[in-house]
């Protein structure tokens, strides 16, 4: 497995309303990403790369390593999941970025993270 056809990135994201502070331009989301290993070796994520872009086009990019403090293998059929959160200075925003993989053969990939969408459900007063 020397690229990412093996592997499955989905993402969930939550508007945390309780969080935010759209008056202070402060908008909080959770997401859950899974990663699934269809491959036939384990894979251990080594670090993260992110792009987060908000609707006035200003971009942060976060690397380190692992996530949520981990560098998780994740065995055969096995799927890994964690929440982690963002917080933007707008309404809508997206994330998208990679994960540095290894495999059991020592083997380096990235393994690319679709764009996702942060959008804030707020109410109208």
């Amino acid at each position: 497995m020397e690229n990412s056809d093996d592997i499955k990135i989905n993402s969930e994201v939550d508007f945390l309303e309780n969080q935010s502070e759209p008056e202070n331009n402060r908008f909080v989301f959770s997401y859950t990403i899974r990663i699934s290993n269809r491959g036939k070796e384990n894979i251990t994520l080594l670090s993260r790369h992110w792009i987060i872009t908000d609707d006035n086009n200003t971009v942060e990019e976060v690397t380190g390593d692992g996530v949520i403090g981990q560098q998780p293998e994740i065995a055969p059929g096995t799927t890994f999941s964690y929440t982690s959160g963002a917080i933007i200075k707008t309404q809508v925003g997206t994330m998208q970025g990679s994960y540095k993989m290894i495999t059991a053969n020592s083997i380096k990939f990235d393994a690319q993270i679709e764009p996702f969408l942060l959008a804030a459900k707020l109410k109208i007063h």
